[in-house]
């Protein structure tokens, strides 16, 4: 009599499917923050055109652009920061400083060029001091960027004080202000579309943007798989810097003035908007194209507002409650998540154990 062998068991494993491709492609396409803010911003421009008078004229988007235009440059670096989990909250104490600096030097006989790359390598300065703190030190990012806010900010009033600088060649601060050529788009969206372009494929389609997911869904698994965690977020804060003494030049001579208190209270702008756009402030996830459209309905919709008569302190309780919002729906999507995916698992752990039918 010949044994026969014991048929195998069946295979019950379930493939395994990196999670945000696990849907079908409309849905990952369509159905997710960023596209919730943009058709949110296609809505507010239909509404804004058809109600507000003057909203769709020319002049009016030369001005709204001009004006989002330092918020844009700095949103870029910012997204990232937050992806990592960190915060920098100096961004516009720098800008300030690098206007400052800029004033200063053109003052005292300075080629604006040789003036401008100065201040921008302030900038850089001041994002590696940032960057320094954070990795080098160890030190909360959050707590390190209070301070230098106030210690950045205080250097530049401090520099100029109560005075402003003016005085400013016709061609550079010309240049700030002209559109492109047969558009009402002002020149300064090309530095800023290369930068955007840049910085998308930095953060999406090389490793080193896969490094940045990592670290913020979580940094001590992501160090373990090889990341420099450090490094990278040092890297981060001095492009941060960078791109904000850059957009003070912008800022100084798009107004055609080097004051110590310019661009105050911009990085709340910039943070709300990033969080707007889908960038979720407990790192590890967001996506630029979200931010932009998050800059854009900010600056939109406070243009409507204004053109329609609504006075700034209403168009800040209004970005105010946006950024509540945003925050706490993006708190409330990953709750909605962690009970559907625990249910799921409870509803296959009960068929798992249910004895087979005779």
């Amino acid at each position: 009599m010949t044994a026969t062998a014991p048929s195998p068991a069946p295979d019950t494993r379930t493939a395994r499917t990196y999670k945000p491709y696990a849907s079908p492609l409309w849905r990952r396409v369509l159905l997710n923050r960023e596209a919730a803010v943009i058709a949110l911003l296609l809505i507010v421009i239909a509404v804004a055109t058809a109600v507000v008078p003057n909203f769709d004229s020319p002049l009016t988007t030369t001005y709204l652009l001009r004006d989002v235009a330092p918020i844009l440059l700095i949103a870029l670096p910012m997204t990232l920061i937050i992806i990592t989990e960190e915060i920098d909250l100096s961004v516009a104490s720098i800008v300030g400083l690098t206007s400052v600096i800029t004033g200063i030097l053109t003052q005292a006989g300075w080629p604006l060029p040789v003036a401008a790359i100065t201040a921008i390598l302030v900038g850089t300065l001041a994002g590696v001091i940032n960057g320094a703190l954070v990795t080098a030190v160890g030190l909360p990012s959050l707590a390190v960027t209070i301070g230098t806010l106030a210690l950045f900010r205080g250097i530049a009033v401090g520099l100029l004080g109560t005075t402003a600088v003016t005085d400013f060649p016709e061609f550079w601060t010309d240049l700030a202000k002209d559109n492109i050529p047969g558009t009402p788009i002002p020149g300064i969206m090309i530095p800023f579309a290369v930068l955007a372009i840049a910085f998308a494929v930095v953060l999406h389609f090389t490793p080193f943007g896969r490094s940045l997911y990592a670290i913020g869904l979580n940094k001590e698994a992501a160090a373990f798989s090889g990341v420099d965690v450090g490094r990278a977020k040092f890297l981060l804060f001095v492009l941060s810097g960078t791109v904000s003494g850059f957009a003070g030049v912008y800022f100084t001579l798009l107004y055609g003035s080097a004051r110590g208190d310019n661009a105050t209270g911009m990085e709340l702008a910039v943070i709300a908007a990033v969080l707007l756009g889908g960038v979720s402030i407990f790192g590890g996830r967001g996506a630029l194209h979200g931010v932009i459209a998050g800059v854009l309905l900010i600056g939109i919709l406070g243009s409507a507002l204004r053109l329609a008569g609504v006075t700034s302190d209403i168009i800040n309780i209004i970005t105010g409650v946006l950024l509540v919002l945003s925050v706490v729906s993006s708190s409330l999507l990953a709750w909605l998540r962690r009970r559907r995916i625990s249910a799921i698992g409870k509803k296959k752990g009960r068929s798992a154990a249910a004895p087979p039918s005779s």
